[in-house]
C-alpha cells in the first residue's frame, strides 16, 4: 500500500446497536458512508482517504461508490484499533486522522482546520475538535461528551458530565463569548507512531469510569490539542437521528435544484 503523509482513515463496523447496519442505510440515495467518505475527500489538506472495513457488505459498499476500502480484523476491540491496523500498512504516513463513519455532516473545513492545526503543532502526538455548547439541554446530557481545554488549546479533561461544573447556575453561562461549555465533536488526528502505541498503553480508572478511550491518553501524561469549530457534528445513532438526516439532506437536494 502506497503511504501518504496525511491520510484519513474512516473505521466502518457492520453490527451498531441502536441502528441496526446503520452504515448501509440508504433511504436517501446514497449509503451512510459514503457521505462521511466524500466530505472526507473533499478537505484539502488530506493525501489520501480509506475506509477500515470489518465486513464484506461495508468492504463491497465502498468499492460500490469508488472508495477506497481496506479489510480489518473483524474482532478489533474498537475503531481506534481499526484504524492503527490500516496505519500500520501505511509506513511513510506521518498524520493519520480518525473521522467517524456515522458523523456524514462533518465538514471538510473542520478537517482540514485539524490538520492545520497538527501541523502547527509538532510536537504534540494527538489533537481532536470541539464546538461551544449553548443548551443546557446538551450540557446535562451524558451523551453529549464534554472537554475542558487550558489557554494553549491543550486539553485538560474530558468528561460526560457537565465541566467546568457551575457552582452557581445561569442561563448566562451558555451565552458567554468565548464559550465556557465545549463539546467534544468525535475525529482524532494522530501521529502515526504515537496511534500505533495507544493500543500499548493501560485503561485507566478515568477511562474505565467514563467509557472515554482519550482519558488513557491524558492519564499517560501525553497532550491533546483541541481546535475549536462553531458548527456542531450531528452524529447517527439512533433510528430518530437518521430520520432526522434524511430530512435534512432532502431539503438540500432540494435547494441543489
Amino acid at each position: 500500500m502506497t503511504s501518504p503523509k496525511t491520510c484519513i482513515v474512516i473505521p466502518a463496523r457492520l453490527a451498531s446497536t441502536r441502528l441496526p447496519e446503520k452504515l448501509l442505510l440508504s433511504e436517501t440515495g446514497k449509503p451512510l458512508i459514503q457521505y462521511a467518505y466524500e466530505s472526507a475527500c473533499r478537505a484539502q489538506l488530506a493525501d489520501a482517504v480509506f475506509v477500515a472495513c470489518d465486513h464484506p457488505r461495508i468492504r463491497d459498499a465502498v468499492q460500490q461508490f469508488g472508495g477506497h476500502a481496506v479489510m480489518t480484523d473483524p474482532n478489533a476491540a474498537c475503531g481506534t484499533d481499526r484504524v492503527a491496523e490500516v496505519a500500520q500498512k501505511l509506513s511513510g504516513a506521518e498524520l493519520i486522522v480518525n473521522v467517524q463513519g456515522d458523523e456524514p455532516e462533518l465538514s471538510p473545513g473542520s478537517i482540514d482546520l485539524l490538520i492545520e492545526k497538527m501541523r502547527q503543532n509538532p510536537d504534540t502526538p494527538m489533537g481532536t475538535l470541539a464546538t461551544p455548547v449553548r443548551t443546557a439541554k446538551d450540557l446535562n446530557d451524558p451523551a453529549c461528551v464534554k472537554v475542558v481545554f487550558d489557554r494553549n488549546g491543550r486539553a485538560m479533561y474530558f468528561s460526560r458530565s457537565p465541566i467546568p461544573y457551575p457552582r452557581n447556575w445561569s442561563e448566562e453561562l451558555l451565552t458567554q463569548t468565548p464559550a465556557l461549555f465545549y463539546q467534544h465533536i468525535g475525529i482524532y488526528a494522530y501521529r502515526r507512531d504515537f496511534l500505533l502505541k495507544i493500543g500499548t498503553l493501560p485503561r485507566s480508572n478515568q477511562e474505565k469510569t467514563e467509557s472515554l478511550e482519550q482519558l488513557r491518553v491524558l492519564n499517560e501524561g501525553y497532550a491533546i490539542l483541541v481546535g475549536v469549530v462553531q458548527e456542531h457534528s450531528l452524529g447517527i445513532d439512533t433510528p430518530e437521528d437518521y430520520r432526522r438526516f434524511v430530512e435534512r439532506q432532502k431539503k438540500r437536494d432540494s435547494f441543489n435544484i
